[in-house]
């Protein structure tokens, strides 16, 4: 399946832990961001909200000047949120563990195999 957008590891992604009403545009979903998260929404992440039965999700992003809104409806199921600490408002996501959403893999069946990781020297 192709996709307009490109999740990589070079940017932060955060799922409000709260469901959204998928009626609010860039300034409402903006004062989410700055009000209720504590974040800037200029820095470069992304920010990723879900309507409550989990069939709609929006996702906003500061780049090149504006903003853009990713925005997927499902015509059917529903998208996977990963469990969340009570006290959290909001998660950060993995570029792997959003696609994952987007894609409707179960994050909880992914089991990651070792891999070798250079260890910086200090």
């Amino acid at each position: 399946m192709s996709s307009l957008i490109t999740l990589s590891d070079h940017r932060a992604y955060h799922l409000y832990r709260k469901e959204t009403d998928m009626r609010k545009g860039f300034n409402l979903l903006c004062g989410i961001i700055v009000n209720e998260l504590g974040r800037q929404v200029t820095q470069g992440d992304a920010f990723i909200f879900i309507n409550k039965p989990r069939t709609h999700l929006k996702m906003l992003v500061y780049e090149q000047g504006g903003f853009t809104i990713f925005y997927r409806r499902l015509e059917k199921g529903a998208f996977e949120v990963p469990a969340f600490d009570l006290d959290a408002r909001s998660i950060q996501l993995s570029a792997n563990q959003l696609h994952f959403i987007l894609q409707g893999i179960s994050l909880q069946t992914i089991k990651y195999r070792k891999r070798y990781q250079h260890k910086a020297i200090k």
